[in-house]
């Protein structure tokens, strides 16, 4: 089996930005306690946050961390984190059924991100809070006046200087019945324009993030978002979107082709933003910020009575096989793909809870899924190019005849270094890639890994933390071309050094 692609440099879809590789961590399950923040552990700093998590996150390269949810941060009040911990009180979080100590709240989790070298992206409650409290937060982090907020924050912390966080998110899934405060999409965007118009009163340095549909098969899709865009396009930045992807049917070969669907979506969202901006008759641009996003199905319904209204029950522990490695990689070449229209995404999540870390008390494992983000997050730079590929098709179930190669591809030209992504989607067929790009020259291999099997169902874990790991990819480039030899369902990531011609 054999696959072509072809590439001019001129030809560019826009720049890649690392934000694309983001993170998020919510108070759910163990993702902060026993995750990111475990005080007494022995594998813990001075102020409880897990040392070994911190290195593994550092691996992922994540500019931005989305904090403090999702689902939580829709029944959560901010002001309960901050202050003496002795002082905070315990709540009941509506969204989990669990107990939430507020141990952890915002001025742990932006040190927590210093150290590991992301930026936060905090979330605000628009659900059963509003403007006012979304404004002091902002005032609580950002400000450098002689406010209540910004004085308490300097008790708090010691920092006189504003933390200087950019990006907010105006609430979360407000599309879904299941979201604490749940509103129609008129009501919502009422909200949102004036937490956003209040925020960016305070601080017009900062960007905001409406939110879009939680999901495609909402009844409301993109009806929601268009609303939403329409009332709020002068004031934010982005709009959000959502997908978790499954195998629950056990059919492996319509899984693989996941990344069609992702591309529809990503198709439907630009044609939406070109509408409204029309309709707008507007110079300014609105970006998506898909900012959940991962596989989500092995962990349904494994939930016991006992674990309800408890600190850090075990919830969404999924671990990962082969084929959701090869989906996680098909969601981020779709978003080097189409870098004209998205800015920001953040896997959900980032520890324990469908993560592609997971820890116990003596020591983590990297599940499958981290693989493939270490790679591109690490190679994916500058320009995503414009590919002509040329594959054979295969039958994909509800997708249809579907290309057997998924692929994206970057050139820096700061550094004249070309990353190619490619998936072979096939269950039982090696292929073999030959690359092209017609106005450079391809110079030297400089880096060829591969994750993925026959073994499609097979997983890390605590025993065999080594069962699935990167291996080297067979590359190498003769007659200008680069020719890669991709076994059956695997990730590759090249990086060639080029040259003008």
């Amino acid at each position: 089996m054999k696959s072509t692609i072809t590439a001019v440099s001129v030809l560019s879809i826009g720049q890649v930005d690392p934000k694309i590789f983001g993170g998020f961590a919510e108070h759910l399950g163990r993702c902060i306690y026993e995750g990111i923040y475990e005080p007494g552990s022995a594998l813990s700093d001075e102020q409880g946050y897990r040392q070994d998590v911190i290195e593994a996150v550092r691996r992922l390269r994540m500019p931005v961390m989305r904090y403090p949810g999702g689902n939580f941060v829709s029944c959560y009040d901010w002001r309960d984190g901050i202050g003496p911990r002795e002082k905070r009180p315990a709540r009941v979080d509506y969204a989990w059924q669990s107990l939430e100590t507020n141990e952890f709240g915002v001025d742990e989790f932006i040190p927590w991100c210093r150290k590991v070298g992301t930026e936060p992206m905090l979330a605000v409650n628009l659900g059963t809070l509003g403007t006012l409290e979304a404004a002091h937060l902002l005032e609580y982090c950002n400000l450098e006046t002689e406010s209540e907020w910004v004085r308490r924050r300097r008790a708090n912390t010691g920092h006189e200087k504003g933390y200087g966080i950019k990006l907010w998110c105006l609430g979360n899934e407000m599309d879904g019945p299941w979201q604490a405060g749940h509103v129609p999409a008129h009501e919502y965007a009422l909200r949102a324009d004036a937490a956003s118009r209040m925020m960016k009163g305070l601080d017009p340095s900062i960007q905001t993030i409406a939110v879009g549909s939680s999901a495609r098969g909402m009844k409301t899709y993109l009806e929601w978002d268009r609303q939403v865009l329409e009332h709020c396009w002068d004031t934010v930045d982005y709009l959000s979107a959502h997908r978790y992807s499954n195998n629950s049917a056990n059919h492996s070969a319509e899984y693989l082709a996941e990344g069609v669907e992702i591309d529809r979506i990503l198709t439907d969202y630009a044609g939406l933003l070109d509408y409204v901006r029309g309709v707008k008759k507007s110079h300014k641009r609105v970006y998506l910020s898909f900012d959940e996003w991962n596989v989500w199905y092995h962990s349904h319904g494994q939930r016991e009575p006992k674990q309800l209204w408890t600190k850090a029950p075990h919830l969404l522990e999924d671990i990962y096989n082969v084929e959701d490695a090869l989906i996680a990689a098909q969601y981020l070449n779709a978003f080097i793909r189409r870098a004209d229209i998205v800015k920001i995404a953040c896997i959900a999540q980032v520890v324990n809870v469908i993560a592609p870390i997971m820890t116990r008390q003596d020591g983590l494992f990297l599940q499958t899924i981290f693989y493939p983000f270490e790679m591109l997050s690490t190679h994916a730079r500058g320009q995503s190019l414009s590919l002509s590929i040329q594959s054979p098709t295969y039958s994909a179930g509800k997708h249809g005849q579907v290309p057997v190669l998924d692929a994206a591809c970057t050139l820096d030209p700061s550094t004249g270094r070309l990353m190619l992504s490619t998936v072979n989607r096939s269950i039982e067929s090696e292929q073999v890639v030959e690359f092209e790009i017609l106005d450079r020259k391809l110079q030297q291999v400089l880096f060829s890994q591969q994750i993925g099997g026959t073994d499609l169902k097979q997983t890390n874990s605590f025993d065999r933390p080594d069962a699935v790991v990167p291996t080297l990819a067979r590359a190498n480039i003769d007659d200008r071309k680069l020719r890669l030899k991709l076994p059956p369902t695997t990730h590759a990531v090249i990086v060639i050094d080029t040259s003008e011609r």
